[in-house]
């Protein structure tokens, strides 16, 4: 391995600090958070690719275009989505806020909130929160900001890890916040991560985009896409280590830390989905290519009827051969097998084999499906439905 797992967060890269703060929006509970970089940061995003994108999105693109940043300013509880001009206003003057309270550019500030759709922000409580937050930047202020970050969240997400490069230790750190409206191509999520590497923002963004269709690009929670989701991934330079360069092996070892780092943080939003009760690993292998493997391993993934038997812990094989074989139309059933956490359920010329009654009854459950097809393969990660999910949705806004 590359890289080395450490405990840390956004704040644990050199040059970072964090700050968050309770302005009311969400009664009692952090509700803002600032990241905050002491000089310019090479930064990349990757954002949302639902066509209804919220006010925040679209600040960030335009405060992006040069590739730097030096602030991110978060608020949770209300999403800032649908919410007209007003809304794309109020996102601004969030950015000019903490400009003002840091000495910054309002373009070296990004925005993101997260929350209700169509609600306008309560400004007043959202300038105060601000100008308190950026007085409590902090080094040791990281799980306070993920916490800040968190909708119906139940755990702080955080990740980190370290290589050495160049005799130097590197860095990084991420938080996370996602439990609900979770689906391939970004999903009801924000994740923002921070390292003291040296590398340009082109060559950080195309790296970015490599460890997010590998992780947060291969989790589902219920099929719904939301209109808020990015991720930012901020470059200090303060590691002291020569700078990353395209096809260098510093460059190989930093993708392998920052796939670490987005992979956990994926995961561990589908371990939190919405009332999630099961956390579900679904392996396509013998595809005819990857395009084969990927749709039918989505297809599995966000089958109600598979989520709720594995909630109930009946071992319905027969609903995922069914998501299966609606996924794609160039596969011969005859060749299909589906193996349970282990266990070969179903085989060639549908033979049907003995397995356990309570082969369901882990926390962590693992389909493998194989067509039959070739050699190819793909993964994704999700949970169960459970009675609790439809209780947090169906009172969400009131």
């Amino acid at each position: 391995m590359n890289f080395t797992k450490i405990k840390g967060d956004i704040t644990s890269a050199e040059g970072f600090k964090a700050g968050a703060v309770k302005t009311g929006i969400k009664n009692n509970s952090l509700d803002l958070a600032i990241i905050y970089c002491e000089d310019s940061a090479e930064t990349a995003a990757v954002y949302t690719t639902n066509q209804v994108q919220a006010a925040p999105i679209k600040i960030c693109r335009e405060h992006l275009a040069d590739g730097s940043a030096r602030a991110v300013v978060i608020n949770s509880g209300i999403a800032n989505a649908c919410t007209g001009e007003e809304g794309l206003q109020n996102a601004l003057q969030m950015t000019e806020t903490a400009a003002g309270s840091l000495h910054l550019k309002k373009e070296d500030v990004l925005v993101a909130s997260t929350g209700i759709i169509g609600k306008q922000l309560p400004m007043s409580k959202i300038k105060a929160g601000i100008e308190e937050a950026s007085e409590k930047l902090a080094k040791d202020s990281g799980k306070d900001a993920a916490k800040a970050i968190q909708t119906t969240d139940t755990t702080v997400k955080r990740a980190a890890a370290a290589m050495e490069l160049d005799g130097h230790e590197v860095k990084i750190g991420g938080m996370a916040k996602g439990s609900g409206m979770i689906e391939p191509n970004m999903a009801t999520m924000l994740s923002f991560i921070t390292t003291d590497a040296s590398i340009k923002s082109g060559l950080l963004q195309e790296v970015l985009k490599e460890c997010v269709d590998v992780s947060f690009n291969k989790i589902t929670v219920d099929g719904d896409q939301s209109t808020n989701d990015m991720i930012a991934v901020m470059a200090s330079g303060k590691s002291g280590a020569p700078e990353i360069t395209a096809g260098s092996a510093a460059l190989e070892k930093f993708k392998s830390a920052l796939k670490y780092v987005t992979e956990e943080l994926a995961k561990m939003i589908v371990k939190d989905g919405e009332g999630a009760t099961k956390f579900i690993e679904i392996n396509v292998s013998g595809a005819s290519d990857s395009k084969q493997a990927q749709k039918i391993a989505r297809q599995i993934a966000g089958s109600p009827l598979v989520k709720t038997a594995v909630y109930g812990e009946s071992p319905s094989w027969g609903r995922i051969a069914a998501a299966a074989g609606s996924a794609v139309d160039d596969f011969d059933s005859q060749d299909l097998e589906i193996e349970l956490n282990g266990k070969k359920v179903f085989g060639p010329e549908h033979e049907v084999h003995e397995f356990p009654g309570d082969i369901l009854s882990s926390s962590t459950i693992r389909i493998d499906v194989d067509p039959g097809c070739g050699e190819a393969s793909d993964t994704v990660w999700t949970c169960d439905f459970s009675d609790e999910y439809v209780e947090i949705n169906a009172k969400y806004y009131s």
